[in-house]
């Protein structure tokens, strides 16, 4: 499955710690029962075996859905359970690196905070740009605030899409209107709340008003 911009609009990234006592395939799938576009497996503790369990249900499930599912950092489980692709950081792997175990019809996305790590993964190969944190969030301990101009002057020196990330909400989604980004990732936005799907559903409605008309 190719990374088209509509499918990043809503991206949700999983985070076991908000499940209270739901497995991780439920709250997955509320999510895209609200409108979830795009889901990625965010996993920093479990074991290869399980993680690998995992991440077959939930690909499954994504396929049922017609949804892309990407694997945050382990290009390893991604190929062995043949992933639509995966999400990398600054630190984990340079882009390249992972277009040339992965091949050319993967879905790479790499995390950037600036103009010259954007240009940089871009031209490296990368699919989309994931560009945060715009706003403070719990989610990441080592999360640095990306301003609304540096979001803007990225979005505009590369033609991949941009997906904003860290501590958006419904409230304060709209504040990133203007920037040129086609969507946004969250965590908590929709799976630390009580009813899933609903939130997944207000989100989107709020994103798909403060993005550009594509």
């Amino acid at each position: 499955m190719k990374c088209d911009k509509k499918n990043l609009l809503l991206y949700a990234v999983t985070d076991r710690h908000w499940l209270n006592g739901r497995t991780l395939r439920e709250v997955v799938k509320e999510s895209l029962d609200g409108g979830a576009t795009f889901v990625q497996l965010r996993e920093k503790t479990l074991d290869d075996e399980t993680f690998l369990q995992e991440a077959k249900e939930l690909q499954q499930l994504c396929r049922e859905y017609g949804v892309p599912f990407v694997i945050n950092d382990n290009v390893d489980i991604a190929i062995k359970m043949n992933a639509d692709g995966v999400h990398v950081g600054q630190s984990d792997r340079e882009a390249g690196d992972v277009r040339a175990k992965l091949g050319p019809d993967k879905i790479i996305g790499v995390s950037a905070g600036t103009v010259e790590e954007a240009i940089l993964a871009e031209k490296r190969g990368a699919d989309y740009l994931g560009v945060g944190a715009v706003f403070p969030t719990g989610s990441k301990d080592d999360a640095v605030d990306v301003p609304f101009d540096t979001l803007k002057a990225i979005c505009e020196a590369v033609s991949i899409p941009v997906v904003a990330i860290g501590g958006i909400s419904c409230e304060n989604v709209k504040e990133l209107a203007g920037s040129g980004i086609c969507g946004v990732a969250v965590i908590s936005a929709i799976f630390a709340r009580k009813d899933i799907k609903k939130a997944a559903q207000e989100l989107k409605t709020a994103v798909a008003q403060t993005v550009e008309p594509t």
